[in-house]
């Protein structure tokens, strides 16, 4: 279809055309989509509709990115009033200003100081969402001064880790489809390289290794060696080692030609004598506990076995006497505290504040613990906590004038029993209990599908509940992490429907609660999630208002076909390989664009042009074959976008738009 051009003239010539001879109203002021916005089928978003929504756009909080080597200050990524992206800024002190340092149309938010005097910022960033990221080196003694490439714009690249000592760092590049012959590549590789960033045209290749998988980090106390993470599946992967000398390469855990049951392994940090290696595990049971593996004789002790979640995030103090670790617990991560040497763990050093703890790391010279914090009150906020136990603020979040954060509604777990018996947990924001009557429902399911709805602030999602007294649910189907690596499997392969099952079961569950309305029921889910909530389409139309599938899988083989190599085979460990042909006969099967006949409530696709994880094509089938059953379909496609909008103003006509498809589904009268 021809993109909506909503122009006021068009509307006013049409209503003078209906009208001659009466007087002509004024026409209603409508919101435009942007010049990089592609709306098809999307009513006109009026202006008062946008008004009333416009305050919850502007939620900003901080995410903490690196500390200053030497000083007392970090690196943040925030986004400042008025900008479109997340950008870098630096922060000298508790509550200061923080200092803009990249000013780009592109989001900037993975970097970090060169280790020894922090006198530059090496940093990532893409464009137009197509995650081939680049590095650039940022210096910062004049003010103004402007990043330096350091890498081939021809492939992808991600910092992996520092040698601090030599001030090199580590990264690692793998190549894209563009670059290939036919757009498509059989084999992929990971090349891991030590550059200067400084001299970057010295760069020295490391290895070359097969697969998309591979990063590096934790150099040895004598950065002779640095450990490697494999990984091969949301179950499996491995740890290596890689001599920086030579190159050479050897698999430590597990043991390379051990028969063990696969499990996934993490490096996170060496003993300050190297005599020990800690490490992530799932090995010895459901959850993945923080080990310590003596070098010399191959025991293993588990120093979190007490402690029944997923290890999510380790740090070290710099003398390696202490650690601080983060646990998923329940969809909230909290901080752990332990004595390195005895592995025994320790009391915390002071009162946390409440909330879902996000990126924690040990300054190098000074001790503090900067860590941040998220809750339904409010988005990130940085703290810090000194060796002396004293707790100091850095960031303040803000809200828009008029809203108060502080009687947002708190999100609590829920459970049900999906069709084999097996417990399904989620998140339920309720909605003011100003709001009476049945209220209708929004399921919002996560990708990945690894991923988790995890306890913290909504956004500007919180309009839902908030002012349209819409029930939010966050379920974590099977396959969904932090509930063990046995659920974590239940999803694989030909498994793939029993998650969409474990969706009906809380439509079930939903019309059994007094304060729900289990007709007016919205579907929607990013990437996996879109996937999911097409196939709910498919599946229980009768039992829904309609769905939103953003950026999501359509057909499992044209999918894996198309999406980058550096994934596939990825990928494939999760939803099938399609070159098997009974594998492939049975993703053709429960393909929502194979089901596309069962769609029979209206449907919302939206879709990044550049998406190099769910190919833009994914989208446009599935619009397309709904349209010709007659099924009404809005399709917005942003061509500065990937795998979902980064863009305050793309978000913001999606929400727009969003909120304008809930008015005419689950909030009509």
């Amino acid at each position: 279809m021809t993109p909506v051009r909503l122009s006021l003239c068009a509307l006013a010539t049409a209503l003078l055309a209906a009208c001659a001879s009466t007087p002509t109203p004024a026409p209603t002021a409508v919101v435009a989509p942007n010049a990089n916005l592609v709306a098809q089928g999307i009513p006109p978003v009026p202006q008062s509709l946008a008004d009333a929504i416009g305050r919850y756009n502007d939620f900003r909080g901080h995410a903490f990115v690196d500390w200053h080597p030497q000083q007392r200050e970090m690196l943040v990524a925030h986004r400042k009033a008025g900008a479109n992206t997340a950008q870098l800024f630096r922060l000298t002190a508790p509550m200061a200003e923080p200092q803009q340092l990249t000013d780009s149309a592109e989001p900037v938010t993975q970097a970090s100081y060169e280790p020894r005097t922090g006198g530059y910022v090496v940093f990532e960033r893409a464009s137009g969402g197509n995650e081939v990221a680049q590095l650039y080196r940022l210096g910062l003694a004049q003010p103004g001064a402007q990043p330096q490439l350091l890498t081939n714009p021809d492939e992808r690249h991600a910092m992996n880790t520092w040698l601090r000592q030599s001030g090199q760092l580590i990264y690692s590049s793998v190549p894209i489809d563009r670059t290939a012959q036919g757009g498509t590549r059989a084999k992929v590789a990971t090349t891991l390289w030590l550059m200067d960033p400084e001299k970057p045209e010295g760069r020295r290749k490391l290895a070359e290794l097969d697969g998309g998988g591979w990063s590096a980090s934790r150099p040895s106390p004598d950065e002779r060696t640095v450990l490697l993470s494999r990984y091969l599946s949301a179950n499996e992967s491995q740890v290596w080692s890689l001599d920086v000398a030579t190159g050479a390469v050897k698999q430590l855990m597990p043991a390379a030609g051990s028969q063990e049951a696969k499990a996934t392994y993490a490096p996170v940090g060496w003993s300050a004598d190297a005599a020990a290696l800690w490490i992530a595990s799932d090995r010895a049971g459901e959850f993945r506990e923080l080990m310590k593996l003596d070098t010399a004789s191959g025991r293993i002790a588990r120093v979190s076995r007490h402690i029944p979640w997923d290890v999510s995030g380790v740090t070290f103090t710099d003398d390696r006497r202490k650690l601080a670790a983060q646990f998923n617990v329940d969809g909230r991560d909290e901080l752990h505290f332990f004595d390195a040497a005895t592995g025994q763990e320790t009391a915390a050093p002071a009162a946390l504040p409440a909330g879902n703890v996000g990126t924690a790391s040990y300054h190098r010279g000074r001790g503090d613990l900067a860590f941040s914090v998220s809750n339904a009150q409010g988005p990130g906020q940085i703290y810090s906590l000194d060796v002396d136990g004293r707790v100091q603020q850095w960031t303040r979040a803000y809200a828009p004038a008029g809203i108060d954060t502080t009687q947002f509604t708190e999100q609590k777990i829920i459970r049900w029993k999906s069709f084999d018996g097996t417990t399904i947990s989620g998140l339920l924001t309720p909605p003011p209990k100003k709001f009476t009557g049945k209220r209708p429902v929004l399921i919002a399911i996560h990708g990945g599908p690894e991923s988790q709805a995890q306890m913290g602030f909504l956004g500007r999602n919180a309009y839902f509940t908030q002012e349209l007294g819409i029930a939010l649910i966050q379920p974590n189907v099977r396959g969904s992490s932090g509930y063990g690596k046995s659920f974590l499997a239940m999803d694989n392969g030909f498994k793939r429907e029993d998650s969409v099952k474990d969706i009906g079961a809380l439509l079930d569950w939903i019309a059994t609660q007094p304060d729900l309305d289990a007709s007016r029921v919205l579907v929607t889910g990013g990437s996996y999630g879109g996937y999911m909530s097409l196939a709910v389409s498919t599946h229980y139309a009768d039992r829904i208002a309609g769905a939103i599938d953003v950026v999501g899988i359509s057909h499992f083989v044209t999918f894996l076909n198309n999406t980058e190599s550096y994934r596939r085979d990825l990928r494939r460990v999760e939803y099938g390989d399609e070159r098997d042909p009974a594998m492939r006969a049975h993703l053709e099967k429960i393909s929502p664009l194979t089901n596309v006949a069962r769609i029979k409530k209206p449907l919302f696709v939206i879709q990044g042009k550049n998406d190099p994880r769910v190919p833009y094509t994914e989208a446009e089938q599935i619009v397309a074959k709904v349209r010709e059953g007659g099924t009404p379909v809005w399709y917005l496609r942003a061509e500065n976008e990937g795998h979902g909008f980064q863009k305050k103003e793309n978000q913001d006509f999606q929400f727009y738009a969003t909120v304008l498809f809930m008015q005419q589904t689950v909030l009509k009268q």
